[in-house]
């Protein structure tokens, strides 16, 4: 039988692709915001309905250059149940993460137990769409105007998703994406800030072109994070596909669904009221004392079959040997809980059903 990644790149037809870049091969142009980038960008405004969006290299300097480019100073409440990205950039622009809990519903974070991190030195908030799960976003919005503080998102899960038909691409002063290869919807190398002030959007392009503001004027200390050309092609023809993909990921999760939605000791990704999913993954939380397997028994069982399953997220950031003794995991119980006993099954648009089963079919002769 053939191998089952945990993902898979979804892709354009070839010719669909090579016609798009033609152009390119004419023009000469080959990044610094040509034509492709412009059309891209125009492309994710539209589809995304906001005002404000600019498109960067990946989606790790959306967030580490939104931050620099609002100057902030002191502390940053956010959650260890991420990826690598958001704790890093919050430190790489010389902030201190603080650490909130998750809910154990949806895995984001824990709104109940917000306020009572922030301190006089709190001055944003980033928190973390998780498996295209939507944040609180109403409760996180009332303590940030209560107390004045910046909200940026790092909604890298869930392009393509709406909460009470609004893209999560419009919440927070700035909203992250990522348009890695392995995600939704991808660019080879990507990532996107939407943003609400087009003010700070003039600071945020400077900033991802080493502080460039005009031709013999450099006015920033700025980096270098534009999208190139060729990945801007590759966006443009995903983002016509992009619809029928997660459509497609859909069929796939409705399966998952039907085989695993009623076994004891499993824990499904919730379905949220109001939100438009993208079916971006599909994690399982396993309660070895019921279910009679731990997660890395699973997981092992899968790979001895060919099968990919990833612990996703383990290790939390907050027990990163980079930060060493700097942060207390006992103070994030439910994320710990969490990052111990999930795994994140395959799933990607060309996934069938046929595989789908014969992953459950795996995974439920594990139980006792």
């Amino acid at each position: 039988m053939s191998k089952i990644l945990v993902t898979r790149s979804s892709m354009p037809p070839m010719d669909e692709y090579v016609n798009e870049i033609k152009d390119i091969w004419d023009s000469r142009w080959l990044t610094n915001m040509g034509v492709k980038h412009k059309e891209l960008q125009a492309g994710l405004r539209e589809y995304l309905g906001v005002e404000n969006i600019d498109l960067f290299t990946n989606g790790h300097m959306a967030l580490e250059l939104s931050l620099q480019a609002m100057n902030l100073q002191g502390e940053v409440i956010t959650t260890p149940f991420t990826f690598a990205s958001t704790t890093h950039a919050i430190v790489r622009n010389g902030l201190t993460p603080v650490f909130c809990d998750i809910n154990p519903q949806d895995f984001t974070m824990d709104v109940d137990k917000l306020e009572s991190l922030i301190t006089d030195r709190t001055c944003a908030i980033m928190p973390v769409h998780v498996y295209g799960n939507v944040c609180n976003v109403e409760e996180i919005e009332r303590i940030a105007n209560k107390y004045e503080l910046k909200v940026i998102y790092d909604a890298a899960h869930t392009f393509g998703v709406k909460y009470k038909g609004k893209s999560t691409a419009s919440f927070g002063d700035v909203s992250c994406f990522s348009f890695h290869a392995t995600k939704v919807f991808h660019s080879i190398e990507g990532g996107a800030a939407c943003f609400r002030d087009a003010e700070f959007g003039k600071k945020l392009y400077g900033l991802k072109n080493f502080g460039i503001r005009g031709p013999e004027t450099v006015d920033a200390v700025g980096a270098n994070a534009k999208m190139n050309e060729f990945c801007a092609a590759m966006g443009i023809c995903n983002l016509r596909h992009v619809d029928e993909e997660i459509a497609k990921r859909g069929k796939a999760v409705a399966r998952y669904r039907e085989r695993l939605g009623d076994v004891d000791g499993l824990q499904l990704n919730p379905i949220q009221k109001d939100v438009k999913p993208n079916y971006a993954y599909f994690p399982v939380i396993f309660d070895e004392k019921i279910f009679g397997a731990t997660r890395n028994e699973v997981m092992e069982a899968l790979a001895a079959h060919d099968i990919g399953a990833r612990k996703y997220f383990y290790p939390l950031t907050n027990t990163f040997e980079c930060f060493h003794n700097m942060f207390d995991v006992n103070e994030t119980p439910v994320a710990l809980h969490m990052s111990r006993h999930v795994l994140t099954l395959p799933l990607y648009a060309d996934l069938s059903v046929e595989d789908v089963d014969r992953i459950c079919d795996i995974v439920l002769s594990l139980k006792k």
